[in-house]
């Protein structure tokens, strides 16, 4: 499994950014995909996960303005973001696990590189 962000980059307070996971060797629905984030000096923070069963969760910082969505015919994981915060910068990384859950960095098999995204006030 491959995972390849893109979409990142710097914005001021308030603007929206959408990121993009393209997912290679992911062939079924029995991933739990997500994003994470982290800021420099703190740990890896799930943001938004999309289990292979059950339903979507947020992190509280980003409900109501932050969605996940998956496109399954193009394998590939998105992450609307909208008004955005200068507490939203931090490298944001796309993680993937085949069954179980996927919300705790320790549950992650498959790491993307990640993509920077900059919040300015």
């Amino acid at each position: 499994v491959q995972l390849v962000e893109s979409g990142g980059g710097s914005v001021q307070a308030g603007g929206s950014l959408r990121l993009l996971c393209v997912a290679s060797g992911i062939t079924d629905s029995t991933y739990c995909m997500g994003w994470f984030r982290q800021a420099p000096g703190k740990e890896h923070e799930a943001v938004a996960i999309r289990p292979w069963s059950g339903s979507t969760w947020y992190a509280d910082s980003v409900k109501g303005r932050f969605t996940i969505s998956r496109d399954n015919a193009k394998n590939t994981l998105y992450l609307e973001m909208n008004m955005l915060k200068p507490e939203d910068t931090a490298m944001y990384y796309c993680a993937a696990r085949r069954w179980g859950g996927c919300s705790r960095p320790s549950e992650i098999n498959y790491w993307g590189q990640g993509t920077q995204v900059t919040v300015s006030s």
